[in-house]
């Protein structure tokens, strides 16, 4: 397929400054997309997840932003044009793709399938591409009418996954599946989960189809009758004293996810529920420093790490383990056309817990 041939603009739902998204201004407006390289794929958007990261992305609090910054990593359509060297998908395929969108594809990392840790990936919601004709170029989002990029990060989605559902799997649950998979979530394991949003909700599911006993850790009362319905066995409400909270829980975990970032984080009194050689996994970035005992966790033979998002490889994995376990992430959909309403909405708070951006004029159902 020539150069020539691949479309130059998408109209896409664009910020141009770190207010924008505060006051709910995102602008529809065409941006210049990827140069095509012929490994790339076109796809027609029809369902995008609205996650705490485009927030942060907005608001320039990784990056600074671009002039025309578009943001959106769940993002779910239909594949409507392929490069010449593109052989595992075809045109008319139903895709997903999550937060990373490219590697350089020749370090250790990505020539082991673990592109997640390429020192040059690009994340999809605004980074340099690292080769090809797009080196030096940034990447964009979801949050359009058509995305383009490699087909290396392109995800099936299986059938029986309705869109608006598989898409909070292309990044919630690949964030949460990732460590489960790694710290052996599974029969005879004790997992705890710390908050019920976005990630905790989806994690608590995909531990009890790994045959794994779950704990949840939510703010007061308000959660305990919706962490039950996701499955959970136990539910502790946390207060501001939390060693009060998990007293008398010493070593009952086998592991914790953290999927919380408060402004801080009592992670040494959490672990204490840690049995030895236990793991505190952090999925979220705390604003301030931990404050950690390093007697507990010499004594208690337990340590803290952290954790992001999957490889290719696990996403495919984690689309067929959802469809065979009926693993169906709690979604309220709104149209694309009502973007800033749904980011209010969002930072309100009102989700449970997640939120899908339809374009439906691009086929997509609310």
């Amino acid at each position: 397929m020539s150069t020539a041939s691949a479309p130059e603009t998408f109209d896409s739902w664009v910020g141009h400054d770190v207010t924008d998204v505060v006051k709910g201004e995102l602008k529809f407006e065409p941006v210049p997309v990827k140069p095509w390289d012929e490994d790339d794929i076109d796809v027609k958007v029809t369902h995008c997840g609205l996650c705490g990261s485009d927030f942060s992305m907005l608001a320039g609090h990784f990056f600074p932003l671009l002039p025309q910054q578009v943001c959106g990593h769940e993002i779910v359509g239909e594949v409507t044009r392929i490069g010449s060297q593109v052989k595992d998908v075809k045109v008319g395929d139903r895709v997903g793709i999550g937060a990373q969108c490219d590697g350089c594809l020749e370090c250790e990392w990505c020539v082991k399938g673990e592109e997640q840790f390429c020192p040059q990936m690009t994340f999809t919601l605004g980074a340099p591409y690292p080769r090809g004709n797009a080196k030096g170029t940034f990447s964009h989002g979801g949050f359009a009418k058509y995305w383009r990029g490699p087909a290396r990060f392109a995800i099936p989605i299986p059938a029986s996954l309705d869109s608006a559902e598989a898409a909070p799997l292309l990044c919630a649950g690949a964030t949460v599946y990732s460590p489960l998979k790694y710290y052996g979530a599974g029969p005879g394991k004790n997992i705890g989960v710390v908050g019920i949003g976005g990630l905790g909700h989806v994690a608590v599911m995909l531990a009890k189809a790994m045959g794994a006993s779950v704990t949840v850790l939510s703010r007061g009362e308000a959660k305990r009758d919706e962490a039950k319905q996701l499955g959970a066995d136990d539910y502790i409400p946390t207060t501001k004293d939390a060693a009060a909270d998990v007293k008398g829980r010493e070593r009952s975990l086998d592991f914790i996810i953290c999927t919380i970032n408060p402004e801080s984080l009592p992670a040494s009194d959490y672990m204490t529920m840690l049995k030895p050689r236990g793991t505190f996994v952090l999925l979220g970035i705390v604003p301030k420093p931990l404050e950690l005992s390093t007697m507990g966790m010499v004594v208690g033979v337990s340590g803290i790490a952290g954790s992001q998002i999957g490889s290719p490889a696990e996403l495919k994995e984690l689309m067929e383990f959802a469809a065979k376990h009926k693993i169906r992430p709690w979604v309220q959909k709104c149209s694309m056309d009502n973007i800033n309403q749904a980011m209010a909405d969002y930072q309100a708070g009102k989700p449970k817990y997640r939120i899908v951006l339809v374009n439906t004029d691009n086929g997509g159902t609310l």
